[in-house]
């Protein structure tokens, strides 16, 4: 069976983990955005409960932690295989990981574009900054306008990988998961 890998992105604060929640509704299925639970255990190891940044600079070693997303997100790739499911969504892919780091000028090898040229998905949808639902809370760290920068990074990456994001118009969380349908299915 042929898979359908289709990628939710976008920066912080956009809507990417209500659709993800409204796909699963419809009986999607989804990879979940592997970062949430890895700055918990990075609030846990620097023994704080506050992360006053994105934890890719906040966390002891950048380069280990973004590794460690790479290497989650190259999983999930993976683990797709064994899913019965046809179309599968992920919430962010293997490049936003190149996005972010070079959003924080931080260096990366040749064998992390290696990952995102080894797993390929079949579409990606940016959900563009929206200042009226912009929300900042404990795993979200950036200003709008940081967000704004990010999503900027998000788009270079991808179409410097070969990709054509579609964007995702502003609505309710059900047009938006719509208009995502209709270009898939």
């Amino acid at each position: 069976m042929t898979k359908k890998r289709i990628v939710i992105t976008g920066a912080p604060g956009t809507g990417k983990t209500s659709i993800i929640i409204k796909l699963e509704e419809s009986n999607f299925y989804c990879f979940h955005e592997v970062i949430r639970t890895m700055t918990q255990e990075a609030k846990k190891n620097n023994g704080s409960n506050t992360i006053v940044s994105n934890p890719i600079v906040s966390v002891s070693d950048p380069y280990e932690f973004n590794t460690k997303i790479l290497n989650a997100r190259v999983q999930q790739f993976k683990d797709a295989t064994s899913k019965n499911n046809e179309v599968l969504f992920y919430d962010r892919g293997i490049p936003d990981v190149l996005a972010y780091m070079d959003y924080f000028d931080q260096h990366y090898e040749d064998h992390f574009v290696g990952e995102c040229k080894r797993h390929v998905y079949d579409h990606i949808f940016i959900l563009p900054p929206w200042k009226e639902i912009y929300v900042s809370d404990e795993e979200r760290y950036e200003s709008f306008e940081q967000a704004e920068e990010i999503h900027h990074h998000l788009l270079n990456t991808y179409t410097k990988l070969g990709y054509h994001c579609i964007e995702v118009p502003f609505g309710s969380v059900a047009e938006r998961n719509n208009f995502i349908l209709k270009h898939i299915l």
